[in-house]
C-alpha cells in the first residue's frame, strides 16, 4: 500500500489538529513536492538545519517532520542560504507540527517525563490550553531543577533558588514560555518550569518569590521526536521513519 504526504499530514492532523494553531504560526506542509507520491523513508527533528538537510540527502529521505516550521515568517526574498530552497533544489518535502502539537499533546508529553500530575491548564489562547499547573509533593528547587536535568538530558538548567518554603504547586509550558509568568502567579504556583527565560523574567520571579526553571528550549520541546516516531511507525508500517541523527542542540555548554 502506497502511503502518501497527505496522508501523513492527515494522520498528524488527527493527532494535534492544525485548528489548534496560533494565528501566528505557519504549521503544516511548509514545503511540498510529488504530494500524490509515495514516501518511503522520512526523518524526524525538531528544526529543519543544514545538516539535518544533508542527512535526508544521504538517506534518500522524501520527507522531513518537524516540530518548529521551516517556514516561520513571511518570505520577501529567496536566497540560496534558505532552508526551505534547499529543501526545494533537494526535492523534499517539510511537515511542521508547531503550536498545534503545543496545545494537543507536548505539556502532556512533558508532564509525564517530569513525574507530575496536571491538574488545570496553565493558560488559554485560541480556545485551546497552553502548558498546565500540577500538583506535586513538596520538593526544593535544586532538587526540582535536578529532576528537569535528568528527564530531559540537559547540559545546564537555570533557576533561581528560593530561599525559603518547598515547591508542591508547579506550572509547566514548553519552550519559551517565560511570558507566562504572571500566569502561574495568578494560578498560585510556585515554580514555572519552561525555556528561553530572559534576566528580566528571573528579576520578576525573584521580586515575587517563585522559582523559574529554565530547562532549554531544545530540551522542554526534543520530546516531539520521541512521540511522532513511535506513532508515526505505528500508523504507517510501510514507511522508514526515524529521528535524524543530526537532530541535536547546536548550542555548546562551557561547564
Amino acid at each position: 500500500m502506497m502511503i502518501t504526504i497527505n496522508d501523513i499530514y492527515n494522520y498528524i492532523d488527527m493527532l494535534a489538529p492544525y485548528s489548534l494553531q496560533t494565528d501566528y504560526d505557519n504549521s503544516g506542509l511548509n514545503v511540498t513536492f510529488n504530494s500524490g507520491g509515495g514516501v518511503k523513508r522520512a526523518l524526524i527533528a525538531l528544526d529543519v538545519t543544514n545538516e539535518i538537510i544533508a542527512e535526508a540527502e544521504q538517506t534518500k529521505a522524501d520527507l522531513i517532520i518537524t516540530h518548529h516550521p521551516v517556514i516561520f515568517r513571511g518570505l520577501k526574498a529567496l536566497d540560496e542560504r534558505d532552508t526551505a530552497v534547499r529543501l526545494c533544489r533537494a526535492g523534499i518535502s517539510a511537515i511542521s507540527a508547531h503550536t498545534n502539537f503545543d496545545s494537543a499533546k507536548m505539556n502532556d508529553i512533558l508532564c509525564e517525563k517530569l513525574e507530575l500530575v496536571p491538574e488545570e491548564p496553565l493558560a488559554v489562547e485560541n480556545g485551546a490550553p497552553v502548558g498546565y499547573v500540577c500538583g506535586c509533593q513538596p520538593v526544593s528547587c535544586k532538587a526540582m531543577a535536578a529532576r528537569v536535568r535528568d528527564a530531559l538530558g540537559n547540559t545546564v538548567v537555570r533557576y533561581n533558588a528560593l530561599r525559603d518554603g518547598m515547591l508542591s504547586r508547579i506550572a509547566v509550558c514548553s519552550g519559551g514560555g517565560g511570558s507566562f509568568l504572571s500566569d502561574a502567579m495568578s494560578k498560585k504556583a510556585d515554580c514555572l518550569i519552561t525555556g528561553d527565560v530572559k534576566h528580566d523574567v528571573f528579576i520578576d520571579a525573584h521580586n515575587a518569590g517563585i522559582c523559574v526553571i529554565d530547562g532549554g528550549h531544545f530540551h522542554t520541546e526534543n520530546i516531539f521526536c520521541e512521540y511522532m516516531l513511535k506513532a508515526l511507525s505505528e500508523r504507517f508500517r510501510e514507511v522508514e521513519f526515524r529521528v535524524a541523527v543530526s537532530n541535536r542542540d547546536i548550542l555548546s555548554y562551557q561547564i
